[in-house]
């Protein structure tokens, strides 16, 4: 029955994926559309076949940017989480104007993160670290704090310690939320290294993006956002797959989606 579901999901997904290329297709055609305004799925595909080894080589660093940005944004996150839970006085003091940075511009920091780092790859893996960062922290903090008066009652009645009550009952209730910041925060991670490549880089995506749209060459813009999305999407799959696997019991109580 599950895999029966999941076959007729991908099916859906993609004969609506086939019927949209399809459509973009015949649109350009029957209306002549030229292809320095929009390129058809089959001009974009051909350029991606023709250029795939520039393509690849910037992706690589793009892809190298975001895997080490949110991957510091865990290491840091999640301790970071657990003292903000823990302690009263960062949960007061420190918590709120975390959230309040969140809401400055991450574009706008950039230029000081330059300033301070130079033009090297360090700038941009501290972008997408900090883009991410903040839904991965909020995410487990409203997680951990999640717990049940009752289960904490529970646990006190079987004299658990504060570390066993930690392992054992507040980390796996906040186990969902956390999964859930981590697909926030990896998608943001490659908006963040988009971005950090656009302010300053001569490698990556958003590089080969800015050098195709100063020479007005709209299919590699499209092939640039095609990449992009190959990326952002098959990351954000593999922290489901990484979650259905850790998961197992919280995949079950929904229904084994």
């Amino acid at each position: 029955m599950k895999a029966s579901f999941n076959l007729r999901q991908a099916l859906s997904v993609s004969a609506t994926f086939v019927g949209f290329l399809l459509l973009w297709q015949l649109v350009c055609v029957i209306f002549s559309i030229p292809s320095y305004l929009l390129p058809t799925p089959t001009d974009i595909i051909g350029r991606m076949i023709q250029d795939s080894d520039v393509l690849l080589r910037h992706s690589g660093v793009t892809l190298f940017e975001i895997l080490a940005g949110f991957a510091l944004s865990v290491l840091f996150g999640i301790p970071a989480a657990v003292i903000i839970v823990y302690s009263k006085y960062f949960s007061q003091s420190v918590f709120p104007l975390l959230i309040g940075l969140q809401c400055v511009p991450m574009i706008s920091i950039a230029p000081l993160l330059i300033t301070w780092l130079g033009f090297g790859i360090v700038t941009k893996v501290m972008i997408a670290f900090l883009i991410s960062f903040f839904p991965i922290i909020v995410s487990s903090v409203v997680g951990l704090k999640s717990m049940e008066k009752e289960m904490l009652m529970l646990a006190t009645s079987l004299r658990a310690n504060r570390m066993q009550v930690f392992l054992y009952f507040r980390l796996p209730k906040a186990l969902p939320s956390i999964f859930g910041g981590f697909k926030v925060g990896i998608t943001l991670a490659v908006v963040g290294a988009v971005v950090a490549e656009f302010v300053s880089s001569d490698r990556g995506l958003g590089y080969l993006q800015l050098v195709a749209n100063s020479r007005l060459d709209i299919t590699m813009q499209f092939c640039v956002i095609v990449m992009l999305g190959i990326i952002g999407l098959t990351l954000y799959n593999i922290v489901g797959l990484i979650e259905k696997i850790a998961l197992p019991w919280y995949r079950a109580a929904r229904g084994g989606e």
